[in-house]
């Protein structure tokens, strides 16, 4: 398994994989994470929220005296790495697995926790049909289906009512994304005035066809990279309309200067002064000597803080006990809002957080709860 790249948690003293394996010794969590490539902007940041929260949970005492183990594996953005990550996990003993902020990437883990019966809390990918395909899969986050409708109706009330609608089609959950967007989008009134796939795109061609169509907006479903990639090239040509998006726009690679107007759907608006968010970002800074990178962290931190909840109320490590209690929490406390899952349904039902940047800066930003047609 040293191959795989399982570590410790970052600035703890915890146990490399395959130490206390007793009946009486650590519970152990497994996580995925892609630590390095093109899904390091936002699994990064997640994994070190996970990180934060065994390291608090073990200074509280643990659950019922038992100190907790995050088995840490680098999926290195490679499906088949995750893969091979979740299958060897798998085999560790586990309580639960988290991880991942990807839809591609959690289809190739999935099936190694679903194969074992371990239930698995995805801390970011935001697929509705994920829980609808595997047994014993989560949300900690919300649905796409609910974060583009919110990007829908929050463009509307700024009279925003054409839009350039740009997919990195070779992601599922950019493709899912926009499919969302453009429904909610049209129901409400709105014009797509242009679309078109990234990948394998002349993007000289593309940012002329924005500008010929003139839209109000241009709504960027795309992985962080790609997305930073086409806002560059957007503003390079001039085009200063604002660029909205899905919560893989909150990236560090977008704060930054000469991206104009970004409004994105986040997870939270961390604020070490507010009194939900602001003791883990204090304690997040206190640990890695920055503030949270993006609200990533701050999933990966609720995805162990519910699964922990969870082996707490289920009293015991077994995975069919700890499932059951997962299907019933009610009224978690996050960082990221209130978790339930009713209705026997496992994607919680929380508001979005619209983020509005100008040149990296925040200037703005308002929770959307969609109506209910969506």
């Amino acid at each position: 398994m040293g191959a795989l790249g399982l570590v410790a948690a970052e600035g703890s003293d915890q146990a490399p994989i395959g130490v206390g394996g007793a009946e009486e010794g650590p519970l152990k969590i497994g996580a995925i994470y892609n630590l390095e490539g093109s899904q390091a902007p936002l699994d990064l940041p997640s994994s070190r929220g996970a990180r934060l929260a065994v390291e608090e949970i073990n200074a509280a005492g643990g659950i019922d005296g038992r100190r907790v183990d995050l088995l840490l594996c680098d999926g290195k953005s490679d499906p088949a790495e995750v893969r091979r990550c979740s299958l060897d996990l798998a085999e560790e003993n586990l309580s639960g697995m988290i991880g991942l902020s990807d839809t591609d990437m959690v289809v190739a883990a999935a099936p190694g926790a679903a194969g074992a019966g371990i239930p698995f809390l995805t801390s970011g990918a935001t697929s509705p049909r994920l829980p609808e395909v595997y047994d014993g899969l989560f949300l900690a986050c919300f649905g796409d289906d609910v974060q583009a409708a919110a990007g829908a109706e929050h463009a509307f009330e700024m009279d925003l009512l054409t839009c350039a609608l740009l997919v990195e089609g070779e992601m599922e959950y950019a493709r899912l994304l926009a499919g969302y967007f453009r429904e909610r989008y049209q129901a409400l009134g709105g014009e797509i005035a242009f679309e078109a796939f990234l990948n394998g795109s002349d993007k000289e061609a593309l940012v002329q066809a924005i500008g010929e169509a003139s839209p109000d907006m241009i709504y960027l479903a795309a992985g962080p990279d790609l997305a930073a990639e086409v806002v560059g090239e957007v503003r390079d040509a001039g085009i200063e309309i604002p660029v909205f998006g899905g919560d893989s726009l909150d990236s560090p690679e977008l704060r930054r200067g000469g991206t104009g107007r970004i409004v994105f759907s986040a997870h939270a608006l961390l604020d070490e002064n507010s009194s939900r968010s602001g003791p883990f970002v204090r304690a997040y800074d206190g640990l890695y000597g920055h503030p949270p990178e993006n609200a990533f962290a701050a999933l990966g931190y609720d995805a162990v803080m519910l699964l922990a909840e969870a082996m707490d109320r289920a009293g015991s490590e077994d995975p069919e006990a700890i499932l059951e209690a997962l299907q019933n929490t009610t009224g978690f406390v996050g960082v990221t809002g209130d978790i339930s899952y009713d209705g026997g349904r496992r994607i919680p039902n929380k508001g979005v957080t619209m983020i509005s940047l100008r040149d990296g800066v925040i200037d703005g930003s308002a929770v959307v709860v969609p109506g209910p047609s969506i």
